[in-house]
């Protein structure tokens, strides 16, 4: 008699534990919601800045300070080449325009001088229109002069290449010690800051995406990125009558790469389906799926389907679920009482 209530005592006690950890158990009540029904498109991710830096200067190629796959700030030097031929011309200039800043002087100071005597009547017309004449041709020689030096300080400068952006080196067109002329190439590079994917719009489409249908990247994981503006090409492909799509992406994608693939979602309309909190959603080994909870409190692991994010917190449900079923939001919490029901035998 001892032994059947010892027993019975184990036995309420597991009930009543195995009870309140359910009871605890926070839960939803799945639910059919208004959601957007979306078609998806294939997308291609590209840089938005890329181009090949060209040689703006003549010279041999003296220093190269960055190679392919190398990250370069925008105003960093890229290479150098030879400037001997432009620091003379500069040089050159620079004396030019000190030449004709003494004339410009001499010419200033006679000019001034001749307007005195002219005021007192002791030297004629003539005389002031001569030194006023050659005052301003000497202000011209000066104009010119310096003209000519910040020409050749321009041309100077060229000589040092710098990256017009931030970004990484895709190609190095020339070797240390070759000649360059103007508009040779030499390194080509991209901006991984700013990107966008292109994406083909089939004709059948088009009147969905030109009455400002929202549209979303979808990143391998599920996330949604949205674009800050969209461009569409008015022309369709001749071949696959398809039309070119841009959408620019937030800078900061630091996830993305060019030539990645990606989905871009187009909403077509809307209509009611299950979405349920990304945190309520199990992954065991190859099965993905939810704890439902009974009405007699009883958890189970049930595999679902999962369709596309409506957020960044909530995901919809393809199939395993109805209305009306509730399921646990805390799957690790859910997966200790399964196995406790287990251990009891419940």
């Amino acid at each position: 008699m001892i032994v059947i209530r010892f027993v019975m005592v184990l036995c309420l006690s597991a009930f009543s534990s195995l009870h309140a950890a359910t009871v605890d158990l926070q839960r939803i009540m799945v639910d059919k919601v208004p959601v957007e029904d979306v078609r998806l498109l294939d997308g291609l991710v590209e840089a938005v800045n890329r181009s090949t830096v060209s040689s703006q200067a003549s010279g041999r190629i003296e220093s190269i300070y960055f190679d392919i796959d190398d990250y370069v700030k925008r105003g960093d030097v890229l290479l150098k080449i030879r400037d001997t031929t432009q620091r003379a011309a500069m040089n050159s200039a620079e004396a030019v325009f000190q030449e004709t800043q003494a004339r410009l002087d001499g010419a200033h100071s006679e000019y001034d001088r001749t307007k005195e005597i002219y005021a007192k009547k002791l030297v004629a017309k003539s005389k002031l229109d001569q030194a006023e004449a050659a005052f301003k041709s000497a202000t011209a020689r000066r104009g010119a002069a310096k003209a000519g030096v910040e020409e050749a300080q321009e041309a100077l400068a060229q000589t040092t290449v710098k990256a017009p952006y931030s970004g990484i080196v895709t190609e190095r067109h020339v070797e240390i010690g070759e000649m360059a002329s103007i508009g040779t190439h030499l390194m080509s590079g991209l901006s991984l800051e700013a990107l966008r994917i292109t994406v083909e719009v089939p004709q059948s489409l088009m009147p969905t995406v030109r009455s400002g249908a929202k549209m979303q990247g979808v990143l391998p994981d599920g996330r949604l990125l949205e674009s800050k503006h969209v461009t569409l090409f008015p022309i369709a492909n001749s071949t696959s009558h398809a039309f070119k799509m841009r959408l620019a992406l937030p800078e900061g994608q630091h996830d993305l790469y060019p030539g990645m693939f990606i989905k871009v979602s187009v909403s077509v309309g809307s209509s009611e389906k299950i979405v349920i909190p990304l945190e309520s959603v199990a992954y065991r080994s190859e099965v993905t799926g939810v704890y439902v909870v009974d009405t007699n409190g009883r958890v189970s692991l049930r595999h679902i389907r999962l369709g596309q994010r409506q957020s960044e917190a909530r995901v919809e449900v393809l199939s395993g679920l109805r209305s009306g079923e509730s399921i646990a939001l805390d799957p690790v919490r859910a997966g200790v009482v399964l196995k406790q029901q287990g251990r009891d035998g419940k």
